[in-house]
This record gives C-alpha cells, sequence and structure tokens, in this order.
C-alpha cells in the first residue's frame, strides 16, 4: 500500500512548483474537456453538422482553457495567500530562533506578529491551528529553557546554604505561583528547614509523620486539596488547593525535599519545569554541604567541635575592632583544666580526650547565646564574651567552674572528678590596644589562679 501511495505521489509531480502542476493539471483538464464538450452535445441531441465544426471545437477547448486560468487564480488568490502567510511565519520564526538576542522575543510573541489567524474549519484551518499549537509548544519549551537558565544563574551565585535555599525557593514559588513553601534538608538522619516561605509553623512540617515517606519516595508528587477541606492553620496562612513534593536528589542520593503548597493548579508544563530546578538546586545543595563541612573542618577543633585556635584568634581580632568601634565592653575567659597531664598519665590519653570533650560541653552550656569558646591549645581555652563587663565576667566564670566542679566522668571503673582554674579579663576597663593584650591578661591571670591553689576564678 505504501509503494502505491510513493508512486502515485511522483506520478503527479511534473515540476517541483506545486502551483505549476497544478497550472498544467488544469490547462490540461480544460482542454480535455473543450474536447469532450462537442461530443456531449450531440450525446444530448444537438445536430452533429452544427457541433462537429472547427470553430466549435476551438471555442471549447479556449473555454476549457479560461476556466482552468481562472481556477488556477482563485486557488492561488485564496489557498496560495495562506500558504504563503504560513511561510512567512515560519520564515519570521525561524529568523528569530537563528538570532540568540531574539530568542526572549519569542517567548511574549503576540498573536498579530507570529500566530495564524483560524478562520476555517477545513485542512488549512486545521493546519493553521496545528501551527499555533506547534508555536505554543516551542513558546513554552524556550520559556522553560529561560527560566532554567536564568536559575542556573542564581545558583551558581550562591554557596552558603540559608542564602542558596532563600533565592531558589523564592524564584521556584515566583515562577509557579505558588504562595508558600519550604526547602527540607536531611543531614544525619535529621531534618533541618534553612529557609521557608509563608509558613507559620515549620516545627509541624519536621514533625510530620510523612516527612520520612516522601524523602525515601525520592518521586515527585501532586497533591490536590478539596477547597472544603480545612487545612492546618499552623503550616500555612491560607488554604492551598494544591500540595506539591519535589525530591531533591543528586547522584542517586537524597539530600532533601521541596514542598510547595498553592492557591490555584499549577500548570503540568511548569511543574516538569520546577522537577528541572531541583535537579540543579540538589548539584549546587551538595556542594553547599560540602562547603559548609569544609568550612567546620576549616573552624573547628576536630575533637571538642570548638572553634581552633586560628579561626577563634581571628574571631577575636573581629570582636575587639567592634568593642572599641561602639565602645561596648568585651570580656575574655582563659581557663585550663587542672592536673591535665596526670589525668593523660593516670588514665591515658582516650579518657584525656573524653575529658576534654566533657569540659568542652559544659562550657556551652555555660556560655550565654552569642559568646565564642576557642580551644586555644592542649587543656587550654578562650571564651570571648561580647558586651561583658567585669562582673559579668566574673558571673560566668563561677557558673561554668562550679559546673565543672560538680560534673563527674565515668572512666573504667573510676569516676574522675576535675576542676578548672579562670583567668578573666574586661574591656574597656582594662585599657589595651589590641586584643593579643587581653590574651595575655587572661593568661596570666589564670597561671596566678594556679599557683594560689586552682579551683578558682583570678581578675587580671
Amino acid at each position: 500500500m505504501g509503494r502505491k501511495i510513493i508512486t502515485w505521489t511522483v506520478s503527479m509531480r511534473l515540476t517541483r512548483k506545486i502551483f505549476t502542476d497544478l497550472a498544467i493539471f488544469m490547462m490540461g483538464f480544460g482542454v480535455l474537456i473543450g474536447i469532450v464538450f462537442p461530443f456531449f452535445m450531440v450525446a444530448i441531441g444537438i445536430p452533429m453538422d452544427q457541433v462537429f465544426t472547427v470553430a466549435f471545437f476551438i471555442s471549447c477547448i479556449l473555454a476549457g482553457v479560461v476556466v482552468g486560468a481562472i481556477n488556477i487564480l482563485l486557488a492561488r488568490s485564496v489557498v496560495g495567500k495562506r500558504i504563503a502567510l504560513l511561510s512567512k511565519k515560519m520564515g519570521f520564526i525561524s529568523g528569530k530562533l537563528s538570532q540568540a538576542s531574539s530568542i526572549s522575543e519569542l517567548e511574549e510573541c503576540n498573536s498579530d506578529e507570529c500566530r495564524l489567524v483560524v478562520d476555517s474549519d477545513d485542512e488549512l484551518g486545521e493546519g493553521a491551528r496545528s501551527f499555533n499549537t506547534l508555536l505554543d509548544a516551542l513558546s513554552s519549551a524556550i520559556s522553560s529553557e529561560a527560566a532554567v537558565r536564568q536559575f542556573n544563574i542564581i545558583m551558581s551565585s550562591q554557596l552558603e546554604l540559608p542564602s542558596l535555599s532563600k533565592h531558589a525557593l523564592d524564584y521556584i514559588l515566583s515562577y509557579c505561583g505558588a504562595a508558600a513553601g519550604c526547602v527540607v534538608i536531611e543531614r544525619g538522619g535529621e531534618f533541618s528547614i534553612p529557609y521557608a516561605s509563608g509558613i507559620q509553623n515549620t516545627d509541624a512540617i519536621l514533625a510530620n509523620v510523612n516527612l520520612w515517606k516522601l524523602f525515601e519516595a525520592r518521586e515527585t508528587k501532586s497533591v490536590s486539596l478539596d477547597l472544603e477541606l480545612q487545612v492546618d492553620s499552623l503550616l500555612v496562612s491560607f488554604r492551598p488547593r494544591e500540595v506539591h513534593v519535589v525530591p531533591l536528589v543528586y547522584k542517586a542520593v537524597p539530600l532533601g525535599l521541596l514542598l510547595l503548597g498553592s492557591e490555584h493548579p499549577v500548570e503540568i508544563r511548569k511543574l516538569q519545569t520546577i522537577e528541572m530546578f531541583a535537579q540543579s538546586f540538589a548539584i549546587t545543595l551538595n556542594n553547599s554541604i560540602t562547603y559548609d563541612q569544609l568550612q567546620r573542618l576549616a573552624a573547628n577543633d576536630p575533637l571538642t567541635g570548638l572553634y581552633n585556635r586560628r579561626f577563634g584568634m581571628a574571631r577575636l581580632s573581629e570582636e575587639f575592632m567592634r568593642s572599641v568601634r561602639t565602645q561596648s565592653p568585651l570580656g575574655v575567659l582563659m581557663f585550663d583544666i587542672d592536673h591535665f597531664k596526670s589525668v593523660n598519665d593516670t588514665y591515658g590519653h582516650a579518657a584525656g580526650d573524653k575529658v576534654l570533650v566533657n569540659v568542652s560541653k559544659i562550657a556551652v552550656m555555660a556560655a550565654r547565646k552569642g559568646d565564642l569558646i576557642i580551644r586555644y591549645g592542649g587543656e587550654e581555652f578562650i571564651m570571648i564574651l561580647p558586651g561583658a563587663d567585669k562582673k559579668d565576667c566574673r558571673f560566668i566564670a563561677e557558673r561554668l567552674r562550679h559546673m565543672v566542679e560538680e560534673s563527674s566522668l565515668q572512666v573504667g571503673v573510676s569516676l574522675l572528678r576535675i576542676t578548672i582554674s579562670v583567668g578573666l579579663v574586661s574591656y574597656p576597663e582594662y585599657s589595651v590596644e589590641q586584643e593579643q593584650t587581653l590574651v595575655k591578661l587572661a593568661d596570666q591571670a589564670m597561671y596566678v589562679a594556679k599557683e594560689q591553689g586552682r579551683n578558682m576564678v583570678v581578675e587580671a
């Protein structure tokens, strides 16, 4: 069957121009009609001597040719005009596509400029509809590509997790018209939300028993909600019609979820684009998590988790300059574990490490929010107290000393108790020109505490 169609198509083509072929066939058909017409006249009763004349034959043939020519003109006027318009529109769009700078113009191509008017219900009208549908699909694809490209640009400029999550979620919410959403990250078997928008209580989401199921499913889910259904007001400040869950997966490893709540249905095309956003977001998110881990390794002591000496002293310098600039107090405590060497010699270095970790945890509990704790070296620690005068420093130092003294640590069959010696200094009550002097003074006060019997606080 296919071979017959191809043969017929080829046999019907005389030139490489359709209207030229049509003209030849129409004119030929007109000539054929002109030749056959006299015989038809005889068949209906017209006398043969009146019909079979040279003049009549010539008249019939000319009439057939004229009718054929008129048909050609009508075809060119009606059909050819439509085809020419289609060709013009296709050429116009092709020109836009060939120029990268004009792609954005195609995204907002108005009806007069790009689309065809559908004014018939025949094959030409169907062709115009198909063209417009194709144009919509092309425009949609280009729009999605432009959105993904813009999203990737935004992602490439972010590395810190909170800022990355904020920029990603804000862009996605704006793109799909959703009113609320959040980024959920899984780290070490626990979920956290680095950024949320339009959600009143993120803790309620983290406590949701279905969160792990959604996380482990690793697939996009969309839930349409009945408008009459009352949605938990703890989650969002409006009544969503749809909730979308998009997984964030990097190299088959799930990193988290993207949760979106919308008052209006989100187009399938936009949901598909959001999945492409999620792929790009997951790559950048993995980089951000890796960066955060490296930052922690670079800034924190691997044993205690406190700031290491290099990073901690840099922070002390920042706090000192801020204190000088704002004329606000700054306290520095230096404390040392009493008889720490004997702990290592008696119980071993593993026990010594446990003591260091235990003292670090107690120091974190004793400190205020915003205070900085540094493992200065060995068993020595520094606590930076922004806004603390000498009275505040002594209160915090005594609280720390008592908490350590009252604690105990099980080492094998032994119950180990330890104490610390603390030296303190406060600026500007003790006027200095650089932060290193504060450290030196606190260190000297700490050694005075050791010389006077240990387990005490001494002011510089």
